[in-house]
């Protein structure tokens, strides 16, 4: 099925799914909070998984608006490995004829300028969950979540396939309303933006300026 995409403001910011897009939409408004920087000409746009991220920025491209665009910023999980991940979002852009960062949390060009982020930045793998876990390493329902996980592994053969993903959905059972999506829970402040594990998301927004 063709991407639907409309471009509709001079700044994008390119997201795996829709855990993403909430995400960044509540650092957003946090930002704005807290700094009084407003990031209302920021579109972002869920590309509803990583396979369609060369697809959809084609589409950008391709886009009677995208004369207007003056920056692109690129999100993508490393899942097994950063360095392919990172490789991937390269040839994305170079397919689509855009500038292309070098690294992950780096901008390149200038009309537009595009910036790249593999998260976690400065892992060699990993995912959106181990951010929103390491923001809330000091949470007491973490000890207990580590518990949990630990009591599985010595009574069950089967382990989860991906444990930042399950541990995040136990640490989030822990909360007020338990059973949030990763990108909702964010609007309720159950991750902590101020923490370290979010200065790179932050400093990448920061290059779309």
């Amino acid at each position: 099925m063709a991407a639907q995409i409309s471009v509709e403001q001079p700044r994008l910011l390119v997201v795996e799914g829709v855990s993403e897009a909430h995400l960044f939409s509540a650092l957003f408004a946090h930002i704005a909070e807290k700094d009084g920087v407003k990031l209302d000409d920021i579109q972002i746009v869920n590309v509803g998984g990583r396979d369609n991220i060369r697809r959809d920025i084609q589409v950008i491209v391709n886009d009677r608006n995208f004369g207007m665009v003056s920056a692109i910023g690129v999100v993508r999980d490393a899942d097994d490995s950063a360095a392919n991940a990172l490789r991937s979002v390269q040839g994305a852009l170079r397919a689509a004829g855009l500038p292309v960062p070098g690294a992950s949390l780096s901008v390149v060009g200038g009309n537009p300028k595009v910036a790249a982020l593999i998260l976690p930045h400065g892992r060699s793998s990993g995912a959106l969950e181990d951010v929103c876990l390491e923001s809330v390493e000091g949470d007491p329902a973490m000890g207990c979540v580590q518990d949990y996980f630990r009591c599985i592994e010595s009574r069950l053969a089967a382990q989860p396939n991906n444990l930042s993903k399950a541990m995040a959905q136990a640490f989030l059972a822990s909360r007020e309303r338990p059973g949030l999506p990763l990108g909702l829970a964010a609007y309720r402040d159950y991750w902590d933006f101020e923490h370290r594990a979010f200065g790179p998301l932050k400093e990448f927004v920061g290059m779309l300026q």
